[in-house]
């Protein structure tokens, strides 16, 4: 049976051959390829999610050496995805916690949430800006940007309750993340480089 990073390689590998032989769509517009997230150049993880930033990569790479105009938007974290658990990558989308919470290492490096709303409009407002033109586009507020620990410090005013916190250290989270089925490997390697390696601050801010 194809696993899931077969279906991301074939994905990329599709991407590629469009954009070699398809020029009469893209010549006279700006591409926008579906990365969102972090910059892709600019993170510290491991599989699954280092061969879906590989792939990525290499269409940039391509995209670049083709001569088409594009930007790349970096948004970072979907607010509205990843906040409805606080920040717990083991129950995205589900309800808020009542009493327990999984924080990934020591929980404070910093990361960056923006609502979904926000990042449509700045893309749209985006495509047809001249400043944006072949560049990348990063959406990382300051006041956005909040670790996993402040998070969950949020909330507990806000609910008045004290969670209980399990810490996986990032020997347990590794393995972890090689043993986990998807989707749950993909969002932990993602998490890797952004709730435990620090990637985000190490990004430009524009």
């Amino acid at each position: 049976m194809s696993s899931r990073s077969d279906y991301i390689n074939l994905s990329s590998l599709l991407m590629e051959r469009w954009l070699r032989i398809d020029h009469s769509i893209v010549d006279a517009q700006r591409l926008l390829p579906s990365e969102f997230g972090s910059n892709i150049e600019r993170v510290h993880t491991v599989d699954p999610a280092a061969t879906l930033y590989a792939g990525k990569v290499g269409l940039r790479r391509l995209i670049e050496a083709e001569g088409i105009h594009h930007i790349y938007v970096c948004c970072n974290g979907f607010a509205e995805t990843c906040l409805l658990s606080i920040g717990d990558v083991t129950a995205v989308g589900a309800s808020p916690p009542s009493d327990k919470i999984t924080v990934l290492v020591d929980g404070d490096a910093k990361a960056v949430f923006v609502v979904e709303e926000d990042i449509a409009a700045y893309t749209v407002r985006a495509v047809d800006d001249p400043r944006t033109l072949d560049k990348i586009l990063y959406m990382r507020l300051l006041a956005n940007m909040v670790s996993h620990n402040e998070l969950i410090a949020m909330w507990e005013r806000k609910t008045g309750r004290t969670f209980q916190i399990e810490r996986v250290p990032e020997a347990d989270l590794l393995k972890l993340i090689n043993e986990a089925a998807f989707p749950l490997n993909i969002l932990l390697s993602l998490s890797l480089s952004v709730l435990v390696r620090g990637d985000v601050p190490s990004q430009p801010r524009h």
